[in-house]
Order: C-alpha cells, then sequence, then structure tokens
C-alpha cells in the first residue's frame, strides 16, 4: 500500500512517498514529471519521521548522506544511473558525461541526462550535483534555482550563477 506526507523545506513543501517497505519517492511542489496525489496512495501525518529528520539535517548542513531504506521505480539503466549518482561526494558535481564514461560509455551522455531527470527521489539520490558540460547547471526536475540553492548548500565555496531561490 503506498502512502504518502508533506514537510516544509527550504526549497519549498516536499512530497514524500512510500510503499510498505520503502521510501519511493521525493517530489517537490513543482517537480517535472511529478504524479497526481491520487498515483502517492493514502495521505499520512505520521510514518515518515526518519525520512523528514534526515532532510531537515540534510537542509540545516548537519548531514551529508543519507541512510534509508529506498526502493524507486525505474528501469535497469535507469538504476544503474541513480547507483552512480549515490557515489558523487557530497558538495563535488560530475557532468553528464562522466557519469556516461562511468558507466563505460561516454556517448550515453544524453540517456544519463533523461535517466538523471527521471530521478524519483531528489536530494535523497543527487541528480542535483549533474552538471552540463561546461559546468552550467542545465536541467532539473524541481527547477534551476532549486539546483543552485541544493548545490550552494552543499559547497558555500561554489561561484555563483547569480539564481536566487
Amino acid at each position: 500500500m503506498k502512502t504518502y506526507t508533506t514537510t516544509g523545506s527550504p526549497i519549498g513543501e516536499l512530497t514524500l512517498v512510500a510503499d510498505d517497505r520503502a521510501l519511493c519517492a521525493v517530489y517537490m511542489a513543482e517537480h517535472k514529471r511529478r504524479p497526481g496525489n491520487s498515483a502517492f496512495g493514502t495521505a499520512l501525518a505520521g510514518g515518515f519521521a526518519a525520512a523528514i529528520e534526515q532532510l531537515n539535517e540534510y537542509f540545516a548542513g548537519q548531514r551529508t548522506e543519507f541512510e534509508l531504506t529506498t526502493a524507486a521505480a525505474g528501469n535497469t539503466f535507469q538504476h544503474r544511473v541513480w547507483q552512480q549518482l549515490m557515489l558523487i561526494p557530497y558538495g563535488e558535481t560530475r557532468s553528464y558525461g562522466d557519469l556516461a564514461a562511468s558507466l563505460g560509455d561516454r556517448s550515453l551522455a544524453q540517456a544519463v541526462g533523461a535517466a538523471n531527470g527521471r530521478n524519483p527521489l531528489s536530494i535523497i539520490v543527487p541528480c542535483h550535483r549533474v552538471l552540463g558540460a561546461t559546468g552550467s547547471l542545465v536541467g532539473y526536475a524541481g527547477g534551476l534555482e532549486r539546483k543552485e540553492y541544493l548545490l550552494q548548500l552543499e559547497n558555500p565555496a561554489r561561484v555563483s550563477t547569480g539564481l536566487l531561490f
């Protein structure tokens, strides 16, 4: 059975979705490809304490890795890409080409970008740490302002692009 709840954050309201065994999704309010609430199951006020606590710690600068059981829906290639995202250290970034190369074929950069854009576990699986080939902010399902905010949170010394959330 799927359940969901919402929680506030510095980047706006987050919707957390779980099934009987694990956290399945973290969506932002204006998230591209966000399903309608009817796909999330039953609304619950509780049951997400660990995820909310860890997200709050992350936003407070006290957590650099998440320790949650997750079960994102996706195909084999998407899961391979999402596993590579988990290897990008807090405060660092990689390009889509870098991720494609780590999968064995640099020509897969666009496919990596598509898989990255379908990551249902925003923040938890750090797709915000992926930049364009020139280091530019491109493609983030939650919007580039949120991406910039998360990158600045993780690495305050990062040169700002002038975007403000």
